[in-house]
């Protein structure tokens, strides 16, 4: 048995932030009031500092197995740590492709020996798998995966007939990478025709452009409708694709949902000039209009869930000339700093960011026993200090691959401890010698 009391914080859940103690057991939350006076294991001073649930990524690439040289389960889920991030959902195109049961296995596998914070894996789809994919089991899998987009190795389903019999037929949660593969390829002709190796990453936006978005996540919205698939539409960049979902509905009520990601919060074009191939991804940041357009609808609720999109590369990769760049970019450990600093301005409170990055993954997903302060839950707690002043710098970036496209920005609060499962795995800005996390389970009918 051990215990930790977490004494005087500002507790944020369900919308509202309370100064009260919150009392640890094993691996649970076991009490939550004023002025709890327990003999405990551990006591933790939180005076003027936030104790928020801990963050749940529905959106990672770990890079395990095959492209461990920039990153592996191990070291990322350790970076999400210092951010706040206790729970992670990573994605399958990795090398090879999570394309059958025994390669989805072999990832829980690896994770059970070395993550640090708790885990599911994503089933990956091919135009050719659909039998291995209705094998998978929705009470201990995030979901399926389809990338509608260009993806690595042969993950891209462009076949419609295959995308009607997965959306007829998977009856766990379908998530998207929606972009028109035949748009991106005309624009990135015309571009080279015309510009031949003068490319540059300003011109990102326009190769992947809107109407290869919204063409893309219409299809699937339509296919959803049709089906009556649980859709959840991963990194929306556009404002166009916001006429896409709903916001009458709660949450709980809704059978199409979708993710922003924080660097299309953060980023708008311009800034390619000078951050260049560190801001590269798919799909694409776009403008300032579309990025405050994001942000609106993730205050309305049309907009549900944020995540990072965690896509790490080494430095050597993305200094290449840029149609040779990987796309992607490293967030993990700095996402709910980045948030914060839309909160600092007043742009956005904490009870919805908490909203947004704790409860509604949970419920999105139908995680069980996370994602939320309450008597009961697993305790995954972090407490941020929002009164640290710092900047991120090569030597406390946690990446594998070294780099971040937020160095020698300043910041204001920092994670200062991570609890996950009832360990202090990250504490005063320190890792214990431990990895304490577990497989996600879910509450599926």
């Amino acid at each position: 048995m051990s215990t930790i009391l977490i004494k005087n914080g500002l507790l944020v859940n369900r919308g509202e932030i309370y100064e009260g103690d919150l009392l640890i057991k094993n691996d649970r939350i076991e009490r939550i009031a004023r002025g709890i006076d327990l003999k405990v294991d551990r006591e933790i001073d939180a005076t003027g500092k936030y104790v928020i649930p801990g963050i749940i990524d529905d959106q990672v690439h770990f890079r395990e197995p095959g492209l461990t040289y920039k990153a592996n389960i191990e070291s990322e889920s350790r970076a999400a740590l210092a951010g706040g991030v206790t729970s992670f959902m990573e994605m399958p195109n990795t090398k090879p492709s999570c394309l059958t049961q025994k390669l989805l296995q072999d990832k829980y596998d690896i994770a059970r020996e070395t993550a640090w914070t708790n885990y599911s894996f994503f089933m990956g789809a091919s135009n050719e798998n659909i039998e291995e994919v209705l094998k998978t089991n929705k009470e201990d899998v995030c979901g399926l995966k389809i990338f509608m987009g260009s993806s690595t190795g042969n993950m891209l389903v462009d076949n419609y007939k295959t995308l009607q019999g997965l959306f007829s037929k998977v009856d766990l949660l379908i998530a998207t990478h929606c972009e028109d593969e035949e748009t991106i390829r005309t624009n990135k002709k015309i571009f080279a025709e015309k510009y031949g190796d003068r490319l540059t990453p300003l011109m990102h936006p326009q190769i992947r452009s809107t109407e290869g978005c919204y063409k893309s996540s219409s299809m699937a919205v339509e296919l959803a409708k049709e089906y009556g698939t649980r859709l959840h539409i991963l990194h929306i960049s556009t404002a166009k694709e916001l006429e896409l979902f709903r916001n009458d509905i709660p949450l709980s009520q809704k059978r199409i949902t979708a993710e922003v990601c924080v660097h299309h919060l953060f980023f708008e074009d311009s800034q390619y000039e000078y951050l260049g191939n560190k801001i590269v991804c798919n799909p694409a940041i776009k403008t300032s209009h579309d990025r405050e357009q994001l942000l609106n609808a993730l205050l309305d609720n049309r907009l549900d869930i944020i995540a990072t999109d965690h896509a790490p590369h080494t430095i050597e990769e993305k200094n290449k000339p840029y149609p040779d760049a990987p796309s992607g970019l490293p967030l993990v450990q700095h996402a709910l700093d980045v948030m914060m600093t839309f909160e600092q301005d007043k742009k956005i409170t904490i009870e919805k960011i908490v909203e947004k990055m704790c409860h509604a993954p949970a419920e999105c997903f139908q995680i069980r026993d996370r994602g939320f302060l309450d008597e009961g839950m697993h305790a995954d707690v972090v407490i941020y200090d929002p009164n640290v002043e710092w900047s991120v710098q090569t030597d406390n970036i946690y990446y594998k691959c070294g780099w971040s496209p937020l160095e020698n920005f300043d910041l204001k609060g920092k994670v200062e401890s991570t609890i996950v499962n009832g360990y202090l795995a990250y504490d005063h800005y320190n890792f214990k010698e431990k990895a304490h996390g577990v497989r996600l389970k879910f509450d599926r009918d």
